[in-house]
C-alpha cells in the first residue's frame, strides 16, 4: 500500500451544482458530448465531505425479469414470486425468511461457451471479418463449503483458538446458505453488474441505483441537457432507484454512447450530483475538477474482440510490477496502447511470465498510484479507454503473460463528488459511520463488509473484472487493514496467536475475503488470489474449504524491510542467520510472493536498493568508459546477490517493480502543487512535473552504460527460474550459515548447484 506522502489535501463543501442549462429540448441526442479521447493536465486533488447522519439500509429484491419489486406485492406474472431473488436485511444477524418469496437459482453450474475470433490488429480494433469458432470447456462452479477443519492438522497450535476459527467458518457458512437461499449462489449474487447500473437491452436502457439515504433520484446527463426533471427515478422500499429509458423513434438508445451521466439526488446531506456507483467509465472533462461518469457502451463493430486465450498458471510466478501511466520514458502519462507495443514484450524478454498492473481502477486523484479508487468499475481513463485496456491484456496473453491485477477493496477515495464517499447523503452508506470507517493515515473510507449490498457490490467488482477484461487474477491491496479493527496501525505482530484471533478480528471482512476467493478459484480455477499481509495471520493460505482464507499466495513484505535494514548498518554487521530466517521464515503450504523492493522503495522520500547502495555516484560513475568507484562496484554487486538470493529462498514466486530489475536511479514523485496542511505546514509541490514520474528503461538498454549490466544479470536470473524451477522445489536446507566469512556467504546461500546455472548463463551473455 502507498500512501500519498502523509498529504492531506483540502476540504471542499461536498454539495455540487451543476451550471449547465436546465431545459430539456425533448431530443435526447442533439445534446450529446464525448469526453472518450480529451486528456488534461489538470491536478487531481481529493475532495472530502463529511456528515454525522447514519443510515441503515434495507435489503433489496430483486426478479430475473429485472424489476425490483416489493415483498408480497402482487403481479399478473403467477411466476414472478417464484422468480424473485431475495437479499436478507442483515449479515451479521439471522435472516427473516419472508413467507411466501422463493428464491431464483440462477446457475453458473453449466458449461460455458468461449468465442474465438479472427484476427485482430496492433491496435486494437476488430478486423471486419469475424470468423468466431466457439469450443466448449468444463463445467464451472463453486464447490460447496468443506468441514473447515483441516487447519488443525496442518497447524496443530490453531486448537488454541478453535472457538474463534470455528466460529468464523460458522459465520462463512451461514453466509453461502444465505445467499444460496436468497440469492440462488454466489454465482448469481456476484453478477450485480447484470442488475445495476446502466443495463442495455433491445427495448432501451434500465438504470438502477442502490441508495437508500435518497429522498429523490433522477438521472441527468448530455442526454436529456442535465434537466433533473426530465427522467424522474423510482424508489421501491428497499432503498434502490429505478428508471427505464425507452429507445428513441428510430430505434437508436435513448443514451449515445459517450454522453456524461450521473445521478441527481436529495439527500440527507443536501442536493447532490454522483456518478453512477456501477459506472464502466468516468472521464475528467475540461475545465472541470470532478470527474464525469460516461455511458460507455459503442457499437458491436468498435469493441474489442479478445483474440488469445488466456494462458495457463505457471507452477512458479515471476512478477513485473508495472504502473501504465508512469512506463514511458518520457515525463508524460503513458497509454494503455504505448504500453502494449512497447513495455509487454520488454517484460517478455526479461523473462517475466505474469505482468501486475497498478492504478486499473479509476481515480481521481493521480499522486495516489491509483490506491485512493473512486469508480470501481471503470479502468483509468487517463490512459485509454476501456477497449484499449482489453487490447492491452489481450496482446499480454498472446505472449504467455498472466495479467494480474493491484485491486483495492480495502478502502475508497474520501471523495464525496465523484466517489462513493457520502453517496446518499449519509455517512454509513458503504462505509462504516463514524471513525471505524475512516482510515486515518490513508485518509480514505473503509467499507462495512457486513452490508449485504456492500458484499454484492464487491464480489460483483472482483467478478467484472476476471469476466469482462479477462484479468488472471489479483493482488489484493491492503488487506491486513481489512482483517483487524485496528487495521495493523502502531501495532507490532510478533507472531503470537492470540493477536489473530481475538476482538481485534474483523470477521465480516475475513468472511468476505473467503467468499471472493470462494469466487474466483471456482468460477475461474486459473486465477491466481494474492494478498498483501503483513500480519502473518495463520491460515490465510489455506484454501477455504479446509478453513482457511483462500489466497494462493502472500506477499512477503518481511523481506524487502529486511534488506533496507541491513542496508542501513555496516557491512560487517550483517548477520547471515537473520537473513536466511527472514528468506525462509514462512508457514508451512503457505506460499509466499518474494521481492527484495516493490513500488513502495521507489517512491520519493524512500530509496531503492540501488541508491541505498550507490547513492549519488549512480548520475556520474555507471557509463562504461569512465573509471567506477568502490562504491559502484560494491553496489552492483551486492544489488545482484540481494536479488538471486531474494529469488532462491523467499519464496515460491517473485517480484519486481518496473525499472528495478536494472537499478533504476530516479524515485518516484508524482506530479504535485503546493499544499497546505490543516496543521498549517506547508508542503512545496514539484510545479506538477512528471520528469520523476516515468521510468528510464533507455539506461537499462544503453549497452555504454552499467545499468545494462545489472539488466541483463537479471533476464539471466528469471531464464535461470524459468528452466529449472527451483523456486518451486522441494525445499533445501540452507546447511552452511558462516557469519564469520561473510563475504563468501552470500553465494553460499543459493545451492551451488544453482550457482553453477546462474555462472553458466551469466557467460552466455
Amino acid at each position: 500500500m502507498v500512501y500519498a506522502s502523509g498529504i492531506r489535501l483540502p476540504c471542499v463543501p461536498h454539495l455540487y451544482k451543476s451550471s449547465a442549462p436546465s431545459g430539456f429540448n425533448g431530443d435526447r441526442r442533439s445534446t450529446s458530448l464525448s469526453f472518450l479521447l480529451k486528456k488534461d493536465s489538470f491536478s487531481r486533488k481529493i475532495f472530502a465531505g463529511k456528515s454525522s447522519k447514519e443510515f441503515d439500509a434495507s435489503p433489496l429484491i430483486i426478479t430475473a425479469s429485472e424489476k425490483v419489486l416489493v415483498p408480497g406485492s402482487q403481479s399478473d406474472d403467477p411466476s414472478a414470486v417464484t422468480d424473485q431473488l431475495e437479499t436478507p436485511e442483515t449479515v451479521s444477524e439471522d435472516i427473516e425468511v419472508r413467507n411466501g418469496i422463493e428464491s431464483l437459482q440462477m446457475e453458473d453450474n453449466e458449461n460455458v461457451e468461449i468465442e474465438d475470433h479472427g484476427p485482430v490488429t496492433l491496435q486494437g480494433k476488430v478486423s471486419s471479418e469475424k470468423s468466431e469458432v466457439k469450443r466448449e470447456v468444463g463445467p464451472r462452479s463453486i464447490p460447496p463449503p468443506g468441514a473447515g477443519q483441516n487447519i488443525y492438522e496442518i497447524d496443530p497450535n490453531l486448537l488454541g483458538h478453535r472457538q474463534h476459527l470455528d466460529y468464523r467458518y460458522g459465520r462463512y457458512k451461514q453466509m453461502c446458505e444465505d445467499i444460496d437461499k436468497y440469492e440462488g449462489g454466489l454465482a448469481a449474487f456476484s453478477r450485480g453488474y447484470e442488475k445495476f447500473g446502466f443495463i442495455r437491452s433491445d427495448t432501451g436502457i434500465t438504470y438502477r441505483e442502490w441508495a437508500p439515504g435518497a429522498k429523490s433520484a433522477s438521472l441527468i446527463g448530455d442526454f436529456n441537457n442535465w434537466n433533473p426533471n426530465a427522467d424522474i427515478m423510482t424508489q421501491n422500499e428497499f432503498g434502490v432507484w429505478e428508471i427505464f429509458l425507452p429507445n428513441n423513434a428510430d430505434g437508436s438508445p435513448p443514451i449515445p454512447h459517450g454522453s456524461r451521466v450521473k445521478i441527481h439526488m436529495d439527500t440527507p446531506s443536501g442536493i447532490k450530483d454522483s456518478i453512477p456507483a456501477w459506472i464502466k467509465f468516468s472521464v475528467q472533462a475540461p475545465g472541470e475538477i470532478p470527474y464525469n461518469g460516461i455511458y460507455y457502451d459503442p457499437p458491436e463493430e468498435e469493441k474489442y474482440v479478445f483474440q488469445h486465450p488466456q494462458p495457463k498458471k505457471p507452477k512458479s510466478l515471476r512478477i513485473y510490477e508495472a504502473h501504465v501511466g508512469m512506463s514511458s520514458t518520457e515525463p508524460i502519462i503513458n497509454t494503455y496502447a504505448n504500453f502494449r507495443d512497447d513495455v509487454l514484450p520488454r517484460i517478455k524478454r526479461l523473462g517475466y511470465n505474469a505482468v501486475q498492473i497498478m492504478a486499473v481502477q479509476e481515480h481521481s486523484y493521480y499522486a495516489s498510484f491509483g490506491y485512493h479508487v473512486t469508480n470501481f468499475f471503470a479502468p483509468s481513463s487517463r490512459c485509454g479507454t476501456p477497449d484499449d485496456l482489453k487490447s492491452l491484456i489481450d496482446k499480454a496473453h498472446e505472449l504467455g503473460l498472466l495479467v494480474l491485477m493491484d485491486i483495492v477493496h480495502s478502502h475508497a477515495s474520501n471523495n464525496v463528488l465523484d466517489g462513493l464517499n457520502m453517496f446518499d447523503g449519509t455517512d454509513g452508506h458503504y462505509f462504516h459511520s463514524g471513525s471505524r470507517g475512516y482510515h486515518w493515515m490513508w485518509d480514505s473510507r473503509l467499507f462495512n463488509y457486513g452490508s449485504w449490498e456492500v458484499l454484492r457490490f464487491l464480489l460483483s467488482n472482483a467478478r467484472w473484472w476476471l469476466e469482462e477484461y479477462k484479468f488472471d487474477g489479483f493482488r489484493f491491496d491492503g488487506v491486513t487493514s481489512m482483517m483487524y479493527t485496528h487495521h495493523g496501525l502502531q501495532v507490532a505482530f510478533t507472531g503470537n496467536y492470540s493477536e489473530y484471533f481475538g476482538f481485534a478480528t474483523d470477521v465480516d471482512a475475513v468472511v468476505y475475503l473467503m467468499l471472493v476467493n470462494d469466487m474466483i478459484h471456482g468460477l475461474y480455477p486459473e486465477a491466481v488470489s494474492i494478498g498483501e499481509d503483513v500480519s502473518g495471520m495463520p491460515t490465510f493460505c489455506i484454501p477455504v474449504q479446509d478453513g482457511g482464507v483462500g489466497f494462493d499466495y502472500r506477499l512477503q513484505m518481511a523481506i524487502a524491510d529486511k534488506w533496507i535494514e541491513l542496508l542501513k548498518k555496516r557491512d560487517e554487521d550483517w548477520k547471515m542467520g537473520a537473513i536466511v530466517h527472514t528468506m525462509t521464515n514462512r508457514r508451512w503450504l503457505e506460499k509466499c510472493v518474494a521481492y527484495a523492493e516493490s513500488h513502495d522503495q521507489a517512491l520519493v522520500g524512500d530509496k531503492t536498493i540501488a541508491f541505498w547502495l550507490m547513492d549519488k555516484d549512480m548520475y556520474d560513475f555507471m557509463a562504461l568508459d569512465r573509471p567506477s568507484t568502490p562504491r559502484i562496484d560494491r553496489g552492483i554487486a551486492l544489488h545482484k546477490m540481494i536479488r538471486l538470493v531474494t529469488m532462491g529462498l523467499g519464496g515460491e514466486a517473485y517480484l519486481n517493480f518496473m525499472g528495478n530489475e536494472f537499478g533504476h536511479p530516479e524515485w518516484i514523485d508524482f506530479p504535485r502543487g503546493d499544499q497546505r496542511l490543516p496543521n498549517g505546514q506547508f508542503v512545496p509541490g514539484n510545479n506538477f512535473s512528471y520528469d520523476k514520474c516515468r521510468r528510464r528503461f533507455d539506461l537499462g538498454d544503453a549497452d555504454y552504460l552499467r545499468y545494462r549490466g545489472m539488466q541483463e544479470f537479471d533476464r539471466a536470473m528469471q531464464h535461470l527460474e524459468e528452466k529449472y524451477g527451483f523456486m518451486t522445489s522441494e525445499h533445501q536446507y540452507v546447511s552452511r550459515k558462516d557469519q564469520g566469512d561473510r563475504g563468501g556467504m552470500m553465494t553460499d546461500l543459493i545451492p551451488s548447484w544453482y550457482m553453477r546455472q546462474a555462472e553458466r548463463l551469466w557467460s552466455m551473455l
